[in-house]
């Protein structure tokens, strides 16, 4: 997946930065994490604080236009997102707890 910035702006009065940009890939639609992994790494700051508000593409595209939030701190994130946008950007859970919670699980089973 390739995405380019399109526009790139500061807004001060919100303490975040505002981005929109544009993707190609081929294949499937990424998934909105994939997204996110992708624009946290290229503008080097930390995934839990980018909201991805909106990420579209055409019907028979490889192509996507999306707009993305970067926040300054997570606290003024929480005051200033409204709470459905925050639980459709939270990040999933590590699956390797989870594995490694029924492993023991199924080992205490067995004795």
């Amino acid at each position: 997946m390739d995405i380019n910035i399109t526009e790139d702006k500061n807004n001060a009065l919100l303490n975040r930065r505002e981005v929109k940009f544009a993707a190609t890939f081929e294949g499937a639609t990424p998934s909105r994490i994939d997204v996110k992994n992708r624009l946290a790494a290229m503008l080097n700051v930390p995934l839990e604080l980018v909201i991805l508000q909106k990420f579209d593409n055409s019907y028979g595209m490889s192509a996507a236009e999306g707009y993305a939030k970067i926040y300054e701190d997570a606290d003024r994130m929480k005051v200033v997102e409204k709470e459905y946008v925050l639980k459709r950007n939270e990040l999933p859970e590590p699956e390797v707890e989870e594995e490694a919670s029924e492993e023991a699980e199924a080992a205490e089973d067995s004795e």
